[in-house]
């Protein structure tokens, strides 16, 4: 029995040792994470900008987002470049900004102006101001029967 435990332990650990060197491998990001006050200064000529979000649907809902955006799952991104204006200023938005550092380096390589990306939740923690979208009142009534 102890045998048995030891090598699951054993197992465990090489596993987990495996995935950190796996997250070490992982080039870091080139993009600059903006500040909450970088990313207002921004957001005050939307006629210049264009925020591609990263996140999941279910991840702007429950944290909330930026009023106006473009939603492209990451592994979506690069067959969804023609969607994205090129004549405006990108900054790509995850929870955390590790997802947008990588699609803001995507779109860099694509040719796209990028001022760089934020963390929707760091922007919050920042005393930033994210929308909360709700479930329209008719959807909501509908599930309850």
């Amino acid at each position: 029995m102890k045998s048995v435990i030891l090598t699951i332990l054993l197992a465990a650990t090489v596993a987990f040792g495996q995935q950190a060197d796996n997250a070490k491998k992982r080039p870091a990001s080139q993009a600059k994470v903006l500040t909450r006050a970088e990313f207002d200064d921004l957001l005050a000529k939307p006629d210049q900008l264009v925020i591609v979000d990263v996140r999941r649907p279910d991840e702007v809902k429950d944290n909330g987002g930026f009023p106006v955006y473009l939603s492209i799952q990451l592994a979506d991104l690069e067959k969804s470049l023609a969607w994205i204006p090129k004549d405006r200023t990108v900054v790509t938005v995850s929870n955390h900004a590790a997802r947008g550092g990588r699609a803001a380096d995507i779109l860099a390589k694509s040719g796209f102006k990028v001022a760089g990306t934020i963390g929707a939740q760091n922007y919050e923690e920042q005393g930033g101001k994210l929308t909360k979208i709700e479930a329209p009142k008719q959807a909501a009534a509908n599930e309850k029967k």
